[in-house]
C-alpha cells in the first residue's frame, strides 16, 4: 500500500509554530513514527506553501498512483476552491486532517472548502491525527 502524505502552508514550521495549538514534535518524527508502525506501507510525503504547487501534487496522482492521501491543508482548508476541485477531480479516497481542533479556534476556522470532497475529516488530536489519517484510509481499502 502507497499513502501520500501532503501539508500545506507553514506546516514545515512544526515543531516550532505556534506550540499551543500545534505542539512542539516535528514532522519527521511522524513520519518515522509511521513508518515504524506500518512497515508494509509506503508512504511519501510533500510539503508546500504554494497552492499551485499543492493541486499539481494531488494531480500526480493521476499518472502515479498511490492508494490514499492525507492531506492538512492548512489554511487552504478554508479558502481553496481550486483545491478542492483538484481533490474532487482524482481518484484516491483522501482524508483530511488537522492538528487542532478547527472548531475551538477562530470562526473562520469553522469552514471547509475541501470536507464535502473528502473521504473523511479528523481533527484536534495533535500530531496523532496523521496516524488517525492512516488508520482511516486503512480501513477503506
Amino acid at each position: 500500500m502507497k499513502i501520500l502524505i501532503i501539508n500545506g502552508p507553514n506546516l514545515n514550521l512544526l515543531g516550532t509554530r505556534e506550540p499551543l495549538h500545534y505542539g512542539t514534535g516535528t514532522m519527521d518524527s511522524v513520519l518515522d513514527a509511521l513508518k515504524s508502525q506500518y512497515p508494509d506501507v509506503q508512504f511519501d510525503y510533500y510539503q508546500s506553501n504554494v497552492e499551485g504547487f499543492l493541486i499539481d501534487r494531488l494531480h500526480q496522482t493521476l499518472e502515479k498512483p498511490c492508494d490514499g492521501v492525507v492531506l492538512n491543508a492548512g489554511a487552504y482548508t478554508h479558502t481553496s476552491v481550486a483545491l478542492r476541485d483538484a481533490i474532487a477531480a482524482i481518484k484516491v479516497p483522501v482524508v483530511e486532517v488537522h492538528i487542532s481542533n478547527v472548531h475551538s479556534r477562530e470562526e473562520f476556522r469553522h469552514r471547509s472548502l475541501i470536507s464535502a470532497v473528502c473521504k473523511g475529516v479528523i481533527c484536534g488530536f495533535g500530531l496523532v491525527s496523521y496516524r488517525l489519517g492512516v488508520e482511516a484510509l486503512l480501513a477503506c481499502s
